[in-house]
């Protein structure tokens, strides 16, 4: 929650924070209109929207296919992706549980990842380096306030309008000893075309964000969700692996976002997003809306 200063200095916040609050009286179209004002700034052009942030809202409401509520589902997606690219690529799931208290703690390794299936970022997620060490009351309390997250209703993403609630249990990966977590790749994908990757990493502190083009030069973006590390990133060596298993895993979406781990020199595929920062973030510039905008060609709608 943001400082009461925050609210004082710009009473727009106010207005945001009552209208996603009462998110349940606006109807999709009106609800998003509105946030894209209030976050943006200005009106969100639905009839003939040209630029990224315009046409991600656009996809909410008129590219409704039953198949992406399974694609947002942490637990479901993973025998979708096995069939594309294989199992060699697929975390390990260790568990999987309606709620928090069914948790079979005595089954689970020493070390391991607890999300829930349907949440979005950082939030529904609890890290075990060590069972011994954790404090169980504390998780589940955590994965239980999550699990009462619902980001069709205030962010009217409809994937997870009717997605199931529950927490899954997956092998925890090694970190990258330079960072406080594993690198995660977000390849941004047009077509089945990636154009774009994000480098995500320390997302459980500064939250740092790095783009780059498909050859691996740093492009001039920044992100509103984190800040541009400090440090160069080296090409991994099987990026154009990669690049590979997001292009086939893109192939008939206008666009989808593909994020895959690298572990100890191992790809893992991570989640399939289809609404970066729920298109309220402009990636610093006019220019970069309106040229990734331009990437999007619109399918027929399907609501």
């Amino acid at each position: 929650m943001l400082p009461l200063k925050n609210y004082i200095k710009k009473p727009s916040l106010v207005l945001l924070g009552l209208i996603t609050r009462l998110n349940f009286l606006f109807s999709d179209k009106i609800y998003l209109k509105l946030l894209y004002r209030f976050k943006l700034g200005r009106k969100l052009d639905l009839k003939s929207p040209r630029r990224f942030t315009e046409k991600l809202q656009w996809l909410k409401l008129y590219d409704r296919k039953p198949l992406y509520t399974k694609l947002v589902d942490k637990a479901e997606v993973k025998d979708y992706v096995a069939e594309i690219i294989g199992d060699e690529y697929i975390i390990p799931t260790l568990g999987l549980w309606n709620k928090p208290e069914d948790i079979d703690w005595n089954s689970l390794p020493d070390r391991f990842i607890l999300k829930t299936t349907h949440g979005g970022g950082g939030s529904g997620v609890v890290i075990c380096d060590d069972k011994g060490q954790l404090d169980k009351k504390m998780a589940v309390d955590k994965l239980n306030r999550c699990l009462k997250q619902d980001i069709y209703a205030t962010l009217r993403e409809w994937p997870y309008k009717d997605i199931l609630h529950r927490v899954i249990a997956e092998q925890l990966l090694d970190k990258d000893p330079q960072y406080d977590d594993v690198p995660d790749y977000k390849f941004y994908c047009f077509n089945g075309i990636p154009k774009v990757v994000l480098i995500a990493t320390n997302r459980f502190s500064d939250h740092n964000f790095n783009y780059y083009d498909m050859e691996f030069k740093k492009l001039n973006i920044t992100s509103s969700a984190g800040s541009n590390a400090a440090i160069e990133f080296s090409k991994p060596s099987r990026f154009e692996e990669m690049k590979e298993i997001a292009s086939k895993l893109s192939q008939g979406f206008a666009h989808i976002r593909v994020d895959l781990y690298y572990s100890n020199n191992k790809i893992y595929f991570g989640e399939l997003t289809f609404y970066d920062s729920s298109g309220f973030d402009n990636l610093s510039s006019d220019s970069v809306d309106l040229e990734w905008g331009s990437w999007i060609e619109l399918p027929n709608k399907y609501c």
